[in-house]
């Protein structure tokens, strides 16, 4: 047990799928192992029984609705916090933030400690304003950082801690192998995909991934008789259908739909990247970290990608080779063939792990929690 036993309560919209919602989840099984009080307040979801069964409670509130009717919430927090008497209330989403914050500026006691995490470039205004009002303001990466601070000069730089996410290497180990069954199921499923080289786009089916720039890259490689093979991992979602009828009808135009598959989202993500021989990362507009670069070089598998925002970051701390110009399709190709033909090898992974994530947090809030 710790020397001191902390009551932290987490506010979010939901616990469904995202980034938000799985730091929630890291971030409360380890306050729960190190015999911490978790709790989290959101409207629910799917992954709340994950949450519960790691140890944490969690309280159906829907803070996250925008309406007026979610104003109402200001007082049922107020209750809550007055009840579980909590040292630290973590803010993850600008609405949850402004109703936990004007929930504590009402509490007659002793007010508990207010942290914040901006997790994404929000646009900058009042309304996004609130993530920079914590006693400490999380930011996932550096070039979030410099956001944050380019855009809200009045926040003391001392105040930003700066805690990247991360991913579980034992999740993800180094030249791990997908079984010969898994790819002889996979090949079934999708036997456009077999006989070339693989490279495997992870993200939702968003035009902002870039899924049209690497449906272009394919077409030039194979232009240049490269025989290569595209994979759209999760693009496929409910409502995006006209959006992916136009990355369809692209890859159809350029010749290249015969060596397209686009899947939706996936549980074996690890072994989709295991036998993948690049990742791409295209996203045009800048990301605050871009998970998916950490999880394919944890694998040892090399990435391409766009070198802006948090993937240009971490592409030029981990895999410098790995990172293009914005945009620049004749760069991109060159890189990919090159990178097709003699990757430079992959260093281990020895930052953005989960665990540094989660120790990092842990000791902020001990840190905070001591000020009394």
């Amino acid at each position: 047990m710790p020397a001191r036993s902390l009551t932290v309560v987490q506010l979010l919209p939901a616990l469904n799928a995202g980034g938000v919602e799985r730091s929630t989840l890291e971030i409360g099984a380890a306050l729960a192992a190190a015999g911490h009080r978790s709790i989290a307040i959101s409207a629910g979801g799917r992954l709340v029984e994950k949450f519960v069964g790691q140890g944490s409670e969690h309280i159906a509130v829907d803070i996250g609705r925008k309406s007026l009717a979610t104003l109402r919430h200001i007082w049922t927090l107020r209750r809550l916090f007055t009840e579980i008497n909590p040292d630290i209330v973590h803010a993850r989403s600008r609405l949850p933030a402004w109703i936990g914050w004007r929930a504590l500026g009402g509490l007659r006691d002793a007010r508990p400690h207010f942290v914040t995490t901006v997790h994404g470039l929000n646009s900058p205004g009042r309304y996004s304003a609130i993530l920079t009002r914590g006693e400490r303001v999380i930011c996932v990466s550096n070039t979030l950082r410099d956001y944050v601070l380019r855009h809200y000069p009045q926040l003391d730089p001392g105040r930003i801690a700066v805690i990247p996410r991360g991913i579980d290497p034992a999740e993800f180990p180094r030249d791990y192998c997908a079984s010969e069954a898994w790819r002889a199921h996979f090949l079934d499923e999708f036997p456009q995909l077999g006989g070339g080289k693989l490279l495997t786009l992870p993200g939702r089916g968003t035009r902002l991934k870039g899924h049209r720039d690497a449906v272009e890259l394919l077409a030039n490689l194979r232009a240049r008789a490269i025989d290569a093979r595209l994979l759209l991992l999760g693009a496929r979602e409910a409502g995006r259908e006209a959006y992916i009828e136009e990355v369809e009808a692209l890859a159809r135009e350029r010749g290249v739909f015969d060596r397209l598959a686009i899947t939706p989202p996936r549980s074996d993500v690890r072994e989709v990247y295991a036998i993948s021989d690049l990742i791409l990362q295209c996203s045009t507009q800048p990301e605050s970290f871009g998970r998916t670069v950490v999880e394919a070089l944890s694998l040892g598998r090399p990435v391409l990608g766009y070198a802006h925002g948090g993937v240009g970051e971490l592409l030029a701390e981990l895999y410098p080779r790995g990172g293009v110009a914005l945009g620049d399709a004749a760069e991109l190709w060159e890189r990919a063939v090159e990178l097709l033909q003699a990757p430079p090898p992959v260093a281990p992974l020895e930052k953005y792990r989960l665990a540094d994530m989660q120790a990092s947090t842990l000791r902020l809030y001990a840190d905070i929690a001591a000020r009394g």
